[in-house]
């Protein structure tokens, strides 16, 4: 009886600092209708600097309190708000996912390169004192924050129910046009929303740190279970949110008292958040349809068939040229590439075409890779297996949250991906005591492609056909549809169209590519781990395939390149290594708002070069006519009408 209330008492503590956190989410996106997915990459940071207050510099706890909570949170707040997400909630979903998953990556980046990784501790609030309850002692920081976490969402409760400015808030996400013509300013209170949410992620960062450490991915994996609590209050109910956070908080701590630490239920212990927060997503009611807005995205443009057998071509004949020159170190750096290009591709169709977000696309890239390694089919037939299976799990992932819309979508895979993580690749299960698999390279019609070499240019033969398959899918009727459905699924709705089971197909065809570059991926490297497929892993394929142009083919090239290069620069420039992941996350903070990123200045460029040798040549033809004109005048003694024009 001692242990649980003992374990009771620990997850009621644990609850009240996640119902802290999730209340802030609840008010930025009441407020602004945005979701935002950094709010946990903020509570970390915002915990690194009362750390730096606190015990590196020296001030009074009290003091860097005030400090971090009253003024540099805020001030962060409003910033991300003016100049970062303003206007967000008006735009697609798939809009504001990406820019908040480059605010969290980039927020990553800043604290790796400002507190390099060591070894940092921060003691509890009034550490020496408690009380005892039972055999159990409670300490003082634990009571604080239970009873923070009343206060907070009592207060904030009050300020959007009672208070003209919680009403402006509520008004400001409705209908910020007839707020203005009240004498209100949207874009203040919207500000102050968002100065509010951060105080309060950084309050929950600060209470949860001297449990779980001064931890970069800890610390901003933990909000998953703020998004659990707060999807349980359908992102409108703070009472409902306090509830789900707290009740999660105790079941987190039974999990981890009453679950073997072994077998096939240890990854429960440590996926509960996840599995609170699916369960969650699955039974929430009917999505309505986002009405009132038709504002999409501009694609961009197709390039012609024969454009595209010629840089499918150009690319083929210079992988050929690399293979015979390169070393087998600088090989597998390109068959890496090849395969973070193909898993771009599906994100191509899924986000660029089919504007749904997906969290975990390296998860099913592992699904494929695992297949691949447990069949121990290396063929043509052993690959198909392996992305039919990827494509059913994909599936599957998608069916449970049919009636929802794209934010829920996206949290679904997030949640997949960490129960996948948690459950299975870091588990027996699928690699087995050794933690890796040994996985052979194709053989294609009898005919074996051992060497590195040529299996990288097999790779690349699979990546241009996927690419011209993709393009030929976006020309036909299906590329219309699914770009309709993406500019306005309400428009899709009043024309009749049901789109549910066109997107669970759509998730399926996206994570079977995903799972066809990770059964090559498993042939190139030779032996496959959990590591190479961690969730985490996903964020930075979602932002470099926008800050390239996630709605082109070529952008899908380009970031798999650019996602190669990644860790060759970190690890080149150790001293850089952060600042480097700051600047890929920032900078599809800055591109977020154009999904067609740097391929699409790229076609500009193109076509600003051809448009100028287009005039140049025009310009040498009428040269040319004039100066025949000018003999024929000279030999005849007549000047044409149009040299005298």
């Amino acid at each position: 009886m001692d242990s649980v209330v003992s374990f009771t008492i620990l997850g009621l503590f644990t609850g009240a600092a996640y119902a802290i956190a999730a209340s802030g989410l609840v008010l930025t996106y009441t407020t602004t209708r945005v979701f935002n997915l950094a709010h946990g990459a903020l509570g970390m940071v915002m915990a690194f600097i009362f750390w730096d207050f606190s015990q590196r510099q020296g001030l009074p706890t009290w003091l860097a309190l005030v400090l971090v909570l009253g003024v540099v949170a805020p001030a962060t707040g409003w910033a991300i708000q003016r100049f970062v997400t303003r206007g967000l909630g008006e735009g697609p979903v798939s809009v504001s996912l990406v820019v908040t998953v480059g605010l969290l990556v980039g927020c990553i980046g800043l604290a790796t390169q400002v507190w390099p990784p060591a070894t940092r501790t921060l003691p509890p609030f009034f550490s020496d004192s408690g009380f005892q309850v039972g055999s159990t002692y409670v300490t003082a920081h634990q009571s604080i924050t239970v009873v923070l976490a009343g206060v907070v969402a009592l207060l904030l409760y009050g300020l959007l129910t009672k208070t003209r400015i919680g009403t402006a808030m509520r008004a400001a996400v409705d209908n910020p046009e007839l707020l203005k013509y009240f004498g209100g300013k949207p874009d203040r209170v919207a500000g102050l929303s968002w100065a509010i949410g951060t105080s309060l992620a950084a309050l929950g960062g600060i209470l949860l740190t001297p449990v779980v450490g001064l931890s970069y991915y800890d610390l901003t994996l933990l909000v998953i279970n703020a998004y659990a609590a707060a999807m349980l209050g359908r992102l409108r109910s703070l009472p409902l949110t306090l509830v789900g956070a707290m009740g999660l908080g105790v079941l987190q701590s039974y999990a981890v008292a009453y679950l073997p630490s072994d077998g096939l239920l240890s990854g429960v212990r440590s996926a509960m958040p996840a599995l609170f927060l699916f369960a969650v997503i699955v039974l929430m009611p009917q999505a309505q349809l986002r009405v009132g807005q038709v504002k999409g995205i501009v694609s961009a443009p197709l390039p012609s068939r024969r454009r595209q057998l010629g840089a499918a071509l150009g690319l083929l004949v210079m992988v050929a040229l690399l293979v015979t020159v390169l070393s087998d170190s600088s090989l597998l750096l390109v068959g890496m590439a090849a395969t973070y290009a193909m898993v771009m591709l599906s994100l191509v169709l899924l986000t660029g075409y089919g504007g749904h977000v997906s969290l975990a696309q390296f998860t099913f890239a592992g699904i494929g890779a695992l297949v691949y390694a447990k069949l121990d089919e290396p063929t043509l037939s052993g690959l198909a297996v392996s992305a039919l299976v990827a494509a059913l799990v994909g599936a599957a992932v998608a069916v449970p949250v049919l009636r929802l819309t794209g934010l829920y979508l996206a949290l679904s895979t997030l949640a997949f991906g960490l129960l996948m993580d948690k459950m299975v690749f870091q588990t027996g299960i699928a690699f087995g005591t050794n933690g890796s698999l040994d996985a052979e390279r194709l053989t294609i019609l009898g005919t074996s492609f051992s060497s590195l070499g040529r299996y990288v240019l097999v790779m690349t033969i699979f990546l241009v056909l996927m690419a011209l398959a993709l393009l030929a899918l976006r020309r036909g009727a299906i590329g219309r549809l699914l770009i309709a459905m993406r500019d306005s699924p309400a428009a899709c709705g009043t024309l009749g169209l049901d789109t549910r089971w066109f997107r669970v197909g759509l998730f399926a065809l996206s994570a079977g590519m995903a799972g066809l570059a990770g059964g090559l991926f498993a042939g190139l490297r030779g032996t496959i781990g959990a590591s190479d497929f961690q969730v985490l892993a996903s964020l930075p394929l979602l932002l470099l395939a926008v800050v390239f142009g996630v709605t082109s083919v070529t952008g899908a090239v380009l970031g798999g390149v650019g996602l190669m290069l990644l860790p060759v620069l970190q690890s080149g420039n150790p001293s850089l290594a952060g600042l480097i992941f700051a600047l890929v996350g920032f900078g599809a903070v800055a591109l977020g708002r154009d999904p067609n990123g740097l391929a699409n200045r790229l076609f500009a460029l193109g076509r600003a070069v051809r448009a100028v040798a287009t005039r140049e040549s025009d310009v040498d033809v009428e040269a040319t006519r004039d100066a025949e004109a000018t003999r024929d005048a000279d030999a005849t003694g007549e000047v044409p009408a149009h040299v005298t024009s």
